[in-house]
């Protein structure tokens, strides 16, 4: 009785241990981390369970404290709610994407599909040609293309002898030209036909020349106060209409000239891969092993071709394991990496000191793989669609892309044109053609005054003061020539 008591203790001792041991084993696995509990729909008794298979990196997938988050786990998350299915998600062992090795295996996300360790991926996983031979791919849920991340003091050039012009486009300052120069005529007019600035056009001199309505108007360019003062009303219409002009104009440009100096993306000098090719100051690669690294090698333009051999002979040195690999040696040091677009974008909006060139080549997309044949292919590719008609894929995009830097990129900033200031130079015409309608009618106000006075016509009064008043020189010199031959 006694031998059986104690033989029952110890079976149950045991047991005991060898559950503990297995729980401990179980939360020190590194490759199998917690995954966000699915949602309540897909929570339940006798629902298929996946194996999901994915990768480290920002913002995709993250480790936060025992759980893993990201992008790629929401959108899991939403995808097991829809299809009801229950997911476990493990890292990749190998850290790498999937690329056929010199014997014809398969590495990285898409090898573990193929032994058949995962159901299905869902990673930032390139659909490509190669990797659709062997196994399946759903609709992509992000469209992409492959980019050129930089460091912006090693992008940036000397600046121009006349750097000072970069604001406003070529059009814009052709345009501000012609502005002062009608602008300064239209003064001139205006005096000279104002009879409240100019009363006796015969005897009198006229303030408002040529040369002084030109500095006139270069005083109120620099907020300086030039001589003369307009005295009509017509004519101080178009001064401040002026006045209001430059002031908006000086406000434009220094808000311009601010930026470009702070962003320093105004003048990248590798804005194309072949850009990149052509300069010698800056090491390129891109991810070993990586999609982007067979789109160089397969692809037949010669750029592109010459930036494959650049990284094949020198692969030990330029292309790298990991996404933050690159990412902080773009930071560290003279090197250029050649990667995905979407993620440039993320690592430009994290560290304000990195810019994306401008070209963007190879358009792709990410899609979630599965095995050949597989049945849950098609439900998640018509998920997908139904996340993006529903715009959940572009919120997901917008909240785990938000940029933390104050900044102006290339895109954002750029030589104000014509258009973005067409509503000051309209209220400027408009200024103009009131100040010379202004001037008319109180040249036809005194115009009938004098007609009245003398008996005649007001249209032919008003002609003989037009006249007189655009032609006081010759005016002036006749009457002098008569008054001398008088005297005579």
């Amino acid at each position: 009785m006694d031998k059986g008591l104690h033989f029952t203790i110890c079976v149950a001792t045991a047991l005991l241990l060898l559950r503990q041991s297995s729980q401990a084993g179980e939360e020190k696995d590194p490759e199998v981390l917690a995954a966000p509990k699915p949602d309540s729909r897909g929570a339940g008794e006798g629902l298929p369970t996946l194996t999901v298979t994915t990768i480290l990196e920002d913002p995709y997938v993250m480790v936060r404290g025992a759980e893993l988050e990201g992008y790629c786990m929401e959108l899991l998350g939403a995808l097991a709610g829809m299809l009801r299915f229950q997911y476990r998600v493990k890292v990749v062992g190998d850290g790498q994407y999937g690329a056929v090795t010199a014997g014809g295996n398969w590495t990285g996300m898409i090898g573990e599909i193929l032994r058949r360790e995962a159901d299905i991926a869902v990673a930032p996983l390139t659909v490509t040609s190669a990797r659709e031979e062997v196994v399946s791919f759903t609709t992509p849920f992000l469209q992409t293309g492959i980019g050129i991340l930089l460091r912006k003091d090693t992008a940036s050039q000397d600046l121009s002898f006349f750097h000072f012009l970069s604001p406003f486009s070529k059009e814009t300052w052709t345009a501000l030209l012609f502005a002062y120069l009608l602008t300064c005529f239209c003064l001139f007019l205006v005096a000279r036909l104002s009879p409240c600035e100019w009363n006796e056009p015969k005897n009198e001199e006229n303030h408002f020349t040529l040369l002084n309505s030109l500095w006139f108007g270069a005083g109120a360019l620099a907020l300086q106060g030039a001589t003369p003062r307009p005295q009509a009303l017509s004519v101080r219409v178009i001064a401040v209409v002026w006045w209001l002009f430059t002031l908006a104009l000086l406000a434009a440009y220094i808000a311009n000239f601010t930026a470009l100096l702070s962003s320093g993306s105004e003048q990248l000098p590798i804005q194309t891969f072949e850009d990149l090719v052509k300069q010698r100051n800056l090491e390129f690669g891109t991810l070993e092993g990586s999609s982007t690294f067979y789109y160089f090698k397969n692809s037949k333009n010669p750029i592109h071709q010459m930036i494959y051999e650049y990284m094949e002979k020198r692969r030990e040195h330029v292309l790298v394991k990991t996404y933050q690999e690159a990412v902080q040696r773009v930071m560290d040091s003279n090197y250029a990496f050649i990667g995905e677009s979407i993620s440039q974008d993320l690592a430009a909006a994290r560290h304000c000191n990195l810019i994306r060139a401008p070209e963007v080549i190879g358009a792709r997309g990410f899609g979630i793989a599965t095995t050949q044949a597989s049945p849950w292919t098609k439900p998640l590719s018509i998920a997908v669609l139904k996340l993006r008609e529903s715009g959940d894929l572009d919120y997901l995009r917008n909240k785990w892309w938000e940029s933390s830097c104050l900044r102006q990129s290339r895109d954002r900033w750029g030589p104000l044109e014509p258009p973005a200031l067409g509503g000051l130079f309209l209220t400027l015409g408009i200024g103009l053609a009131l100040g010379i309608l202004a001037a008319l009618a109180e040249l036809s106000s005194s115009s009938r005054r004098a007609a009245a006075h003398a008996k005649k016509s007001c249209c032919s009064v008003f002609t003989e003061e037009i006249c007189t008043r655009l032609r006081i020189k010759g005016a002036a010199r006749q009457s002098q020539e008569t008054s001398g031959k008088a005297n005579a």
